[in-house]
């Protein structure tokens, strides 16, 4: 092995035997690697890109453009980039993607002309794997993988599974992968809604992969755990190896009563999340932590507390948002060039507010490919425009997460890992049995919690849940609007604020000053701000919407609801046929998530003042909003 190649792994911890064996397998081979939690994937896989990349033998060696590097997550793909760029040697170019970015890349490749960013996420992976299946991979510059390496994949399931298995089948004489996995951390099988079938897509790929390669499937284990290193973190993990052969629903009782009985060590207690020691102890650990939810709504009422406690935090989108930087608006507003040089470029995206300091020769590169630039050292700037408009903005020029403290579910928290966990207090098997009768999936139950108390490094706790409201959904569907409810079916407090909620089609302030509220937005506007949607007047803006609310901050707007919250806020407030809605004249409880890019129409952004690029910045809401009246006291549930 090359000097420099020994150099890059000085700071590298060595790898085990385990690890080895994985790293050294040949590029065509087709290997399953069962990995339980904190097992060095991670590490194990970036010297496994560097050895695809470095073989010894020319012929054995592989093109960066020839492999396929596959995650479910923004955070996963730039965890490995990291760990690539610290760690590794040849792998540099090697670029890790989400489903997601990757399968919209494949449907820009086989129809540019498709309008790809209007459609869903299922919509998008099912037309990727039927172009997969038709040769798109085959086509112009495509350039088929020799190599497929994918982690998590337990947690392939319905559409995604049927991705994976495309591919590989349509390049089973050609392709090598390998794939990491672990039963015990198999949550995302709420997606599938039939417990039926959600029970036969539990272990499926793995299934099909020794069915489908029944002589070739190199399997591995690796079994030494490198993220726990107290005995109160370690305290879950002697029971994943039991999780992967949960088959009915008396063990996964059994197994999910046990790990929450040793979570629930008075020793770990934190009590209330809102207690003043509880408070301090999170306002002063100096290094990571984690809140981990079981759902949703946990999740933003933990988020509501904390804020209201002063307590800096980010909370964890859902995988699917991927919100453009607002420093791209910028970007594009400063500059009339059609391109720009990499020395203009670093020029102005010093000029705009950052609360990080980004790594300019890294966002130069990402950019340049992502807007396709012809031009040699020159960001073709109307292209990049373009894949912000068609919602292929590259995840590796995403902002990073830099939060101390963060609230998520544990569905969010996957594959992330933390110096300090703190569970929110899970319920007793009877508890869930009381309140999802035939739809609880207890094996899911049993590995969600199992996935949960095995992010930390270090601490352990639980915290009591706070009371939480009734959410319901609008018109009960299953995408309906949440909202907030009561015992009686007539009873609105309230509403989910969601990512689309601000309206795009025009720019904030558009009907005043626009230029001023882009400054106001990059000055005076940061994450966790407070925010409240004001009834403009008592109009509806059509017969199935509510009247137009202003997003307003300290007393000024910063934008405007969108028509789609104006739909979804009739739908919530139409009780029935015969019920007039009642408008609430605040929403309060709102917060800012962050700023991002968003672009409309040339002339709406000419006739405010903001050039003709057709992008500018928005407030990205979230948060549960509460009513206000006139002539009411503040409603609650």
């Amino acid at each position: 092995m090359e000097q420099k190649v020994i150099d890059a792994y000085l700071d590298s911890p060595p790898l085990t035997d385990e690890q080895q064996a994985v790293v050294e397998q040949p590029w065509d081979a087709r290997v399953l690697v069962t990995a339980g939690a904190g097992a060095g994937k991670t590490h194990t896989l970036v010297r496994r890109l560097d050895a695809l990349c470095g073989h010894d033998d020319p012929d054995e060696a592989l093109e960066a453009a020839e492999i396929l590097v596959l995650t479910f997550s923004r955070a996963a793909a730039r965890e490995l980039r990291e760990r690539i760029a610290r760690h590794g040697e040849r792998a540099r170019r090697v670029r890790a993607q989400t489903f997601d970015a990757w399968a919209y890349g494949v449907l820009l490749q086989a129809h540019p002309d498709g309008e790809w960013g209007a459609v869903g996420f299922d919509e998008r992976i099912g037309a990727a794997a039927r172009a997969i299946e038709e040769g798109a991979l085959e086509a112009g510059d495509a350039v088929p993988p020799a190599h497929v390496v994918i982690d998590e994949v337990q947690d392939l399931v319905g559409g995604r599974r049927e991705l994976v298995e495309t591919l590989l089948d349509r390049y089973q004489d050609s392709c090598g992968f390998t794939v990491v996995g672990d039963a015990a951390q198999s949550v995302y099988g709420f997606q599938i809604e039939d417990l039926a079938e959600r029970a036969d897509e539990t272990g499926r790929f793995f299934d099909w992969l020794r069915g489908s390669y029944p002589d070739e499937l190199v399997e591995l284990r690796l079994t030494r755990n490198f993220r726990a290193v107290t005995p109160e973190a370690r305290i879950a993990l002697a029971h994943g190896p039991r999780l992967q052969q949960v088959a009915d629903a008396d063990e996964a009782a059994t197994a999910y009563e046990e790990l929450r009985e040793l979570l629930l060590d008075p020793a770990n207690d934190l009590g209330d999340l809102t207690d003043p020691f509880t408070l301090d102890g999170l306002r002063a650990f100096p290094d990571t932590c984690a809140i981990l939810t079981r759902d949703n709504r946990q999740a933003l009422v933990v988020s509501g507390l904390l804020h209201e406690h002063g307590v800096e935090h980010r909370l964890r989108r859902p995988l699917e948002e991927r919100p453009v930087p607002y420093w791209v608006a910028e970007l594009l507003r400063r500059t009339e060039a059609t391109g720009l040089t990499e020395e203009r470029f670093r020029s102005l995206l010093a000029e705009i507010p950052l609360p990080y300091e980004p790594d300019a020769t890294v966002l130069w590169t990402v950019l340049r490919r992502a807007a396709r630039s012809a031009g040699r050292g020159v960001l073709d700037l109307e292209r990049l425009l373009r894949s912000v408009a068609d919602g292929r903005f590259p995840d590796e020029a995403a902002d990073p997460e830099t939060a101390r403290i963060v609230v998520s579910t544990v569905h969010r928290a996957k594959g992330l890992e933390f110096d300090r966990v703190i569970v929110l207090t899970p319920p007793t098997v009877a508890e869930l049995r009381k309140q999802y009768k035939d739809e609880l999936d207890l094996s899911a139950e049993a590995r969600a919690l199992y996935v949960a108390m095995t992010r930390a490094r270090e601490d352990l706790y639980h915290a009591r849940s706070p009371e939480l409201p009734i959410i319901k959904r609008a018109g009960g569907r299953k995408n309906g609007r949440r909202y907030v409810g009561g015992w009686r079916s007539y009873d609105r407090y309230g509403v989910v604020a969601e990512a689309g909620d601000v309206c795009r089609d025009n720019p904030p302030g558009h009907e005043s000053d626009a230029v001023a509220t882009q400054a106001y937005l990059l000055t005076q506007i940061g994450p966790g701000q407070d925010v409240v949607l004001r009834k403009r007047h008592d109009l509806p803006m059509g017969e199935y919407q509510s009247p137009p609310y202003a997003l307003v901050h300290g007393g000024r707007e910063i934008g405007e609801a969108s028509e789609r919250f104006r739909e979804e806020l009739f739908q919530v407030q139409k009780v029935n046929r015969t019920w007039d809605p009642r408008w609430p004249d605040e929403i309060h409880g709102i917060r800012v998530d962050t700023l991002e890019t968003v672009t409309g129409s040339a002339a709406a952004g000419a006739n405010a003042g903001l050039g003709d690029r057709g992008a500018w910045i928005v407030p990205r809401v979230t948060g549960i909003g509460r009513y206000r009246r006139a002539d009411e006291e503040e409603q609650s549930a």
